[in-house]
């Protein structure tokens, strides 16, 4: 597939779903399947079929355990060229490569621990505490992109704190959202459901959620991911 393709195809997709359903809601789907149907307004994929041409971007949030633990509420981390990345990010990194789209991390100013169990224990005391950890990156051009990838590692069912920071930050009006995440079973849980709210100017597609012991081999499921949801060339 031609990078940058995926882009138009994804609002293509959009557009289409608005001459031939309408709009949509409520229809299950598989952890790694995307149904373009299932959309929030009818407005909503007006504005983002009009923007058939943008750019897109990926953005990640992830954190590799540094003590080789892979257990369902961490991060857990995949090696790759010699490269220890996190699982997130692994996935971020094949999208963006894909798609032809422009990558950003998300970085707090704090830095999380590289332990499985410091790990996870200082989530979930961000979690219980709803903290907003200060972000130490910040997107400055978002107004040059059209579809956003948003991917996240599922901890203790939920976003990670630092994702909410995010989305305090930004206004993804008229833009399309799709997320992606890692995790231990529990896929995206309520997060979908919180991104909708929180960005309600957005088009928040399902996305895509992998399992954390799948995502080394998780290449050739993503790429495929990518072709439904973007057509073939």
């Amino acid at each position: 597939m031609e990078k940058g393709m995926i882009t138009a195809g994804i609002l293509s997709i959009i557009a289409c779903a608005v001459t031939a359903y309408g709009w949509a809601a409520g229809r299950e789907n598989t952890s790694e399947e995307i149904t373009a149907t299932e959309i929030v307004s009818e407005r909503r994929i007006e504005s983002a079929a009009n923007a058939v041409n943008g750019k897109s971007l990926v953005v990640y949030f992830s954190v590799p355990e540094t003590d080789g633990v892979d257990a369902s509420s961490g991060a857990s981390c995949v090696l790759s060229d010699g490269e220890v990345m996190g699982n997130t990010q692994y996935v971020a990194a094949i999208i963006s490569e894909a798609t032809g789209s422009d990558l950003f991390e998300i970085k707090t100013v704090h830095t999380y621990p590289g332990s499985h169990k410091a790990l996870i224990d200082a989530a979930k005391v961000e979690t219980d505490n709803k903290a907003r950890p200060k972000l130490a990156t910040h997107i400055e051009n978002l107004q040059d992109y059209d579809v956003v990838f948003v991917g996240f590692p599922n901890w203790w069912y939920d976003m990670p704190m630092p994702l909410y920071s995010f989305f305090d930050e930004y206004d993804f009006s008229g833009k399309t959202i799709v997320p992606f995440c890692t995790h231990g079973g529990s896929r995206f849980s309520d997060a979908i459901k919180t991104i909708r709210e929180m960005e309600k100017g957005a088009t928040v597609l399902d996305g895509y959620a992998m399992a954390r012991d799948r995502v080394a081999g998780s290449k050739d499921g993503i790429l495929n991911w990518l072709e439904k949801i973007g057509g073939k060339k």
